[in-house]
């Protein structure tokens, strides 16, 4: 607690911030805005812990390069990104590597892009449900959903709902 105080205390101190989110990146929270809008104590942070990415300033937020560091260490904080960055298809597709969710942050474009539902479905496939119409009638996108997750099936158009193939997949 007294630490605690001492971090609000200094949340302006540069130098001191700078040790603090080294360790604890998450202590972002407590910089001065104007450190949290700081390129090098945000990048200090995020490295340490992709999660402080909440704390950093709109501006920062809309920086890709910072957005993609957190990414690597938390793939869901693409949640953090502008939407002018959620439309970013090399951001978008970094973080539906390993976190298919993302997808339900994406633009509107980028749901419906063929390598971003499909690399998003082949993580998280019950995330189909948030791809454009036009994919979720895509047989090859539809059978790498079911595939990982068979619930997906629920989420495809109802053409291929009737597709043999695709209900014996949600049926294994």
């Amino acid at each position: 607690m007294e630490e605690l105080e001492e971090i609000k205390n200094k949340s302006d101190d540069k130098e001191y911030i700078l040790k603090k989110v080294e360790t604890q990146g998450k202590l972002l929270e407590y910089a001065s805005p104007e450190l949290q809008d700081d390129e090098e104590v945000v990048k200090t942070a995020i490295t340490q812990d992709g999660e402080a990415l909440e704390f950093a300033s709109d501006r920062l937020k809309d920086n890709k390069d910072i957005i993609m560091q957190a990414i690597k260490t938390a793939p869901w904080t693409a949640f953090y990104a502008s939407e002018r960055l959620k439309n970013d298809k090399e951001l978008i597709l970094e973080s539906v590597k390993t976190y298919g969710q993302t997808l339900y942050y994406a633009s509107e474009d980028l749901r419906d892009n063929e390598e971003i539902v499909k690399t998003a479905v082949a993580n998280k496939g019950i995330i189909i449900k948030y791809a454009s119409y036009r994919l979720r009638n895509n047989k090859e996108i539809a059978k790498i959903a079911v595939q990982q997750d068979a619930r997906a099936f629920h989420f495809l158009s109802e053409e291929l709902k009737q597709d043999e193939e695709l209900k014996e997949l949600a049926n294994k």
